[in-house]
């Protein structure tokens, strides 16, 4: 049985509707703060290790490994030990997991360490990083209501996305006054800079109990999240569709390189306008509602490209693809009320952690495809393919009539939750 909040006694906290109201809450503001600082030093250590890996070796794949290989460890993380997330000690479980991502970020700083030595501390970090997307996001769970859930995970993907524009900016600057490992060694400490708001106003919380954790603990959750159909099917909902269509993003630089980097602004834009639509100024009701639509947004437009179309209507049909993407909110909404409080973390580290896979997935598959079809008709074939899935999924996302439904979740009403 959960236990009853370290803090309970200071009552339920009111439902939140906008991020300033998100943003007066101490805990939700610290937890947003250590977000920020590991998100900037993440785009600054990535940029800095890719550049030193090219200026080493000159290899566009090695280059290309440096920046996206820590992925592949979130896998690892999701089948293995996920069920950290959810320890019974969820701020200590995030500090500790900060400063070993801190120890293993400034590991690469160190002049003339072995490429070897790099690869294996990159996919320590991934691997470190996927457990700690869990831990978070699971003491997000308990920092702010359930009403407020969506908002505060728009907040966090605005706040990801500006903020790896800003950091590009900003370490294309200071690569030009130092060096790789100087950049390294900032982002090693930024990432410590960043378990200081967790230490000093956030409460240590005890709400999810469950399996102890460990590899057991892990498959036995991992296994009961895919065994009912409604919740494989949200999953599945989150993770193809999505990653399919950033495999057509993919494209976008052979397809056109002199103009790819507006394409990709504009899916950008995209993106960033659709986050603050959907988790700022709909409701939960509506954005329950607008899941399917928006799964439909996502990949429709890409189907313009069987057409060539010329430069400007790309862009739009990228931009207004892009949007599409904040049908990830409803559906994260939609699997945690399916899902025992115990595990919500794991569970959303899981989530997490499948979304990046299968955009890689989604990558592989568009080279391959576009190797023997060409890049328009790549795109359009992913595009085709994004819009099955969503038809084969389209009830996934909307709100459920049992106990635990996406209702029930979001207003605090009901007992049980997707037992």
């Amino acid at each position: 049985m959960p236990t009853v909040p370290v803090a309970a006694a200071a009552g339920p906290r009111p439902p939140t509707r906008g991020y300033r109201a998100l943003l007066a809450d101490r805990e939700f503001r610290a937890l947003h703060l250590s977000f920020t600082a590991t998100a900037v030093a993440g785009t600054l250590s990535a940029l800095a290790l890719g550049t030193l890996v090219g200026r080493r070796t000159g290899s566009p794949l090695l280059v290309a490994l440096s920046l996206y290989g820590g992925t592949l460890a979130t896998v690892v993380g999701a089948l293995t030990l996920m069920s950290v997330a959810d320890g019974r000690r969820p701020r200590r479980t995030l500090l500790l997991l900060q400063l070993v991502t801190a120890v293993a970020v400034g590991a690469q700083a160190v002049p003339g360490l072995p490429l070897a030595a790099r690869f294996a501390l990159l996919l320590a970090v991934g691997f470190v990083q996927c457990l700690g997307t869990g831990a978070r996001l699971g003491l997000l769970t308990e920092v702010v209501p359930a009403s407020a859930y969506a908002p505060a995970r728009s907040l966090l993907n605005l706040t990801a996305g500006a903020l790896a524009v800003v950091g590009l900016a900003v370490g294309a600057v200071l690569l030009r006054r130092t060096s790789p490992e100087v950049l390294l060694g900032s982002a090693a400490a930024l990432v410590a800079l960043a378990a200081l708001p967790l230490v000093t106003s956030v409460r240590e919380h005890s709400t999810r109990g469950g399996r102890r954790p460990g590899l057991r603990g892990t498959w036995a959750a991992d296994v009961a999240l895919v065994r009912r159909p409604d919740r494989r099917a949200v999953l599945v909902a989150l993770w193809v569709p999505n990653g399919l269509v950033v495999g057509c993003e993919a494209l976008l630089i052979p397809l056109d390189p002199r103009s790819a980097g507006l394409l990709l602004a504009a899916g950008s834009a995209g993106l960033l306008l659709g986050d603050l639509a959907v988790g700022r100024f709909l409701t939960a009701a509506a954005r329950a509602r607008a899941a399917l639509p928006l799964r439909v947004v996502l990949a429709a437009p890409y189907l313009l490209f069987a057409l060539r179309p010329p430069l400007g209507v790309a862009a739009v049909a990228v931009f207004v693809a892009g949007t599409g993407f904040a049908a990830t909110l409803p559906l994260q909404e939609r699997l945690l009320a399916l899902v025992p409080e115990s595990e919500r973390g794991q569970v959303q580290g899981v989530e997490s952690a499948g979304r990046l896979a299968w955009q890689g997935v989604g990558a592989v598959a568009g080279g391959a495809l576009a190797e023997r079809t060409g890049p328009a008709v790549a795109i359009t074939l992913l595009a085709v393919a994004s819009l099955a899935v969503t038809a084969c999924t389209a009830a996934a996302g909307a709100p459920g009539t049992r106990r635990g439904s996406t209702k029930s979740m979001i207003t605090g009403e009901g007992g049980e939750q997707g037992r």
